[in-house]
């Protein structure tokens, strides 16, 4: 073989060697959002494709990372849960303002954890990284809340109360056990 041809044959091998390991290295990232986020992966990257979705989530994990997230004391978790049924009295009475206050409780429970004051996908975005399984929830609670008109409206109010009783009590739940 002349030098020529080894060179080709080095760099042939030195380019399949780094596109193993590329391979290799995006697999690893990709099983580890699908662990992480659970079924918002899937939503993501439903809604923005595969490079998005993964681009977006990666942005995502990085932000709550920066969050300084604490456990909350049994008595305050206790006090979220009072809260909460005392809301659920007043549905009876006013469902949209019991609905409202629902999602005020949970809103001011994640904030005391550390989350962003936020309103929007932002916020159910960092809350999926931790809880997965309910950052569905919380969106459906939140589009129940503003689709509320009409004769369904006590029915949608139904369903977002139940919601964001899911979100509250995951999110307390797993706030851990300090006394």
């Amino acid at each position: 073989m002349d030098t020529w041809e080894w060179v080709v044959l080095g760099v042939a091998i030195a380019l399949g060697v780094v596109l193993v390991l590329a391979f290799a290295r995006i697999r690893r990232r990709r099983s580890h959002l699908e662990q992480r986020f659970g079924p918002e992966y899937q939503r993501v990257v439903a809604d923005r494709g595969l490079a998005g979705g993964e681009s977006h989530l990666g942005r995502v994990e990085s932000e709550h990372d920066e969050l300084e997230l604490r456990d909350l004391p049994r008595t305050t978790r206790d006090r979220y849960f009072e809260e909460w049924r005392q809301a659920e009295t007043r549905f009876v009475s006013d469902p949209r303002d019991a609905a409202r206050a629902a999602e005020r409780i949970v809103a001011r429970a994640l904030e005391e954890r550390g989350y962003p004051d936020g309103e929007g996908a932002d916020i159910v975005s960092l809350v999926s990284v931790d809880h997965p399984e309910i950052a569905d929830r919380y969106r459906h609670g939140r589009s129940m809340l503003d689709a509320v008109d009409g004769a369904e409206s006590t029915e949608s109010l139904r369903k977002a109360m139940l919601d964001f009783r899911a979100v509250l009590e995951d999110v307390l739940q797993r706030s851990g056990t300090a006394a």
